[in-house]
């Protein structure tokens, strides 16, 4: 059963029904997914909201699909992770991993809104889909529409790290590498729906494929056992994840599932692309568009088109915005690997080392809860840390050999 009615401009409230269609034909303002509210609230009374599934279809009927989930049947219900070296590290009494870097099937959690808008994309009859992507998204798009027998076309910004461009080929996507940022690629991506008529799920299909990144928040209360935390800590991109998790929270308390306790979003990107983090910082309504010169490839989207609504969550949740140069966040991968072992990529890093200048400047007291928001696998930016890991000396393949090694290695 399927309780979405329709799609609402999340500025001028403009109406429209469920169809293919990212902007307001009014005010050009974004869609957004509309649900009947009332509807959940029943299914929720009778115990009849929630599937008996460990996977982000656990909470199909929240989200905007009108019959069952046709792609990713196995993504999501990652772990949430109880760190214990991290925290101490950090000097925090209580902190949680939500760590997508395991997530099915491409390690990202971006196989979360694949699987919602290629499922939508089956029920609009579409036969080719595509993305404009930094990486994780064109991975996610190539395996899912794999696995379905879709034909896909991913575009990203040519000069993106070779394993995710190798990941999203041997997928059989049509993978088109663009000489240009991410912002000069999504501007083609939208030119092309229009032009082919296409499903690109992040364009024309958008405001379904938003809605995936609820997921994350739901599983985050409920693993806490409906409880929820203080404070989040989310890296942003376009903008869209730290929304969502933040929408998702409040549809849960809503819906009296958790905890109406208050709890504050705080958004994370990298020094060298960080357009929300600046607006915040500097009071402005509006975002300013940068150009990016990051290592945080999958960040790297200078003009994002979730800015202005991921600014007025951070605010109105209470929340802060902070960043972390290159070095830093080299250094909050391994010290995130190091302490806990999770190998993030370099989004995961931004989190870590921006969790850190938060924790320090006192934005997150240390004695309240704190979630990381870790979405991405570090196996997918391996060439970020090359620099910073050592080996040790080759011996030949003698027990006297490793004796000497380790007898050098060990302090007098």
């Amino acid at each position: 059963m399927s309780f979405v009615s329709g799609l609402q401009c999340r500025e001028c409230k403009r109406k429209y029904p469920v169809r293919p269609g990212a902007a307001c034909e009014e005010c050009f303002g974004p869609l957004e997914v509309t649900y009947d509210i009332d509807g959940w609230k029943e299914a929720a009374r009778e115990g009849r909201l929630l599937e008996p599934v460990h996977s982000m279809w656990r909470y199909a009927r929240l989200l905007p699909l009108e019959g069952p989930p046709r792609v990713g049947l196995e993504t999501g219900w990652t772990p949430l992770v109880r760190s214990r070296k991290l925290a101490a590290t950090l000097g925090l009494k209580e902190l949680w991993l939500k760590n997508d870097a395991v997530n099915a099937p491409t390690l990202s959690f971006k196989d979360r809104v694949v699987s919602v808008a290629l499922s939508k994309a089956l029920e609009f009859g579409f036969t080719v889909v595509g993305c404009s992507s930094t990486g994780n998204l064109a991975n996610a798009v190539a395996a899912q529409a794999a696995a379905v027998g879709l034909k896909s076309y991913v575009l990203v910004p040519a000069d993106l790290e070779s394993e995710k461009l190798i990941a999203s080929a041997a997928y059989g996507a049509r993978l088109v590498r663009v000489l240009g940022n991410y912002d000069q690629v999504n501007r083609l991506c939208t030119e092309i729906a229009d032009g082919l008529g296409w499903a690109f799920v992040n364009v024309n299909l958008r405001p379904f494929y938003a809605e995936g990144s609820k997921t994350v928040g739901y599983e985050i209360v409920e693993q806490l056992g409906w409880r929820v935390p203080r404070h989040i800590v989310v890296p942003m991109a376009g903008g869209s994840l730290i929304t969502k998790i933040h929408k998702a929270i409040g549809e849960l308390q809503a819906l009296g599932l958790a905890e109406k306790a208050p709890f504050s979003v705080h958004g994370v990107q990298a020094e060298g692309c960080a357009p929300i983090v600046q607006a915040v910082r500097q009071g402005l309504d509006r975002i300013q568009p940068v150009k990016p010169r990051t290592i945080a490839k999958s960040l790297a989207i200078g003009n994002p088109a979730d800015g202005h609504f991921a600014r007025r969550t951070i605010l109105e949740s209470g929340g802060s915005a902070e960043s972390a140069t290159d070095p830093e966040i080299v250094e909050g991968i391994r010290l995130l690997a190091e302490t806990e072992g999770i190998l993030a990529e370099t989004a995961g890093g931004v989190t870590v080392a921006a969790a850190k200048k938060l924790i320090e400047r006192g934005a997150i007291p240390r004695d309240e809860s704190v979630v990381l928001c870790i979405t991405g696998n570090g196996l997918k930016t391996l060439d970020a840390i090359r620099g910073s890991v050592q080996f040790e000396q080759e011996i030949q393949p003698s027990f006297d050999a490793f004796l000497s090694l380790v007898e050098n290695l060990t302090p007098a």
